[in-house]
C-alpha cells in the first residue's frame, strides 16, 4: 500500500480519523464531491443525514473503484454538510459506520475535514464527500 496513517504524540485523540497520512505512490486519483444520489437520480430522503453519509461514501468508493484505488489509497477525505452543529456528529458518525464495512473505509478515517456550508448544488442534499489518494 502507497499510503500510511497515523496520528503523532501531541496531537488530539480520541478523534475518528487519523490526523497525517504519507504518501508514496506516483498515480494521483481525485474523486470530486459525491453526493447520495443513486446512480438512477434517486436521492436519499431529505432531513435522513445518516443514510445520506453512507450513500455519498458508497459513491465515493464506487469513484475510486474506477481508477483502481479503495479507501485504503485514500490520503485525505473532506466533507461537506449543510447546516452543520456539534449535536448531528452522532448522526453522522452513524452513516460513516454503518456503512465501513460494506465499502472497505478504516476506522478511524484517513486524514478529514468535516466543513458546515449552508446549502449545496442540489436542494435536500446534507452531504458531499471529496476524496484524494494515492496509488503506486
Amino acid at each position: 500500500m502507497s499510503v500510511r496513517h497515523f496520528t503523532p504524540e501531541g496531537l488530539l485523540r480520541p478523534t475518528p480519523y487519523h490526523h497525517v497520512a504519507v504518501g508514496t505512490g506516483s498515480r494521483h486519483v481525485h474523486v470530486s464531491g459525491q453526493i447520495s444520489g443513486l446512480a438512477d437520480g434517486v436521492p436519499v430522503p431529505e432531513g435522513d443525514l445518516s443514510g445520506q453519509v453512507a450513500q455519498a461514501l458508497r459513491n465515493t468508493a464506487r469513484g475510486l473503484a474506477g481508477a483502481g484505488a479503495t479507501f485504503g489509497d485514500v490520503l485525505r477525505l473532506t466533507f461537506y454538510v449543510t447546516r452543520w452543529e456539534p449535536g448531528r456528529m452522532g448522526a453522522f458518525m452513524a452513516g460513516v459506520e454503518g456503512v465501513a464495512d460494506e465499502i472497505g473505509l478504516p476506522l478511524p478515517l484517513p486524514p478529514s475535514s468535516l466543513i458546515g456550508v449552508d446549502c449545496l448544488f442540489v436542494p435536500g442534499v446534507l452531504v458531499e464527500v471529496e476524496a484524494t489518494a494515492l496509488v503506486d
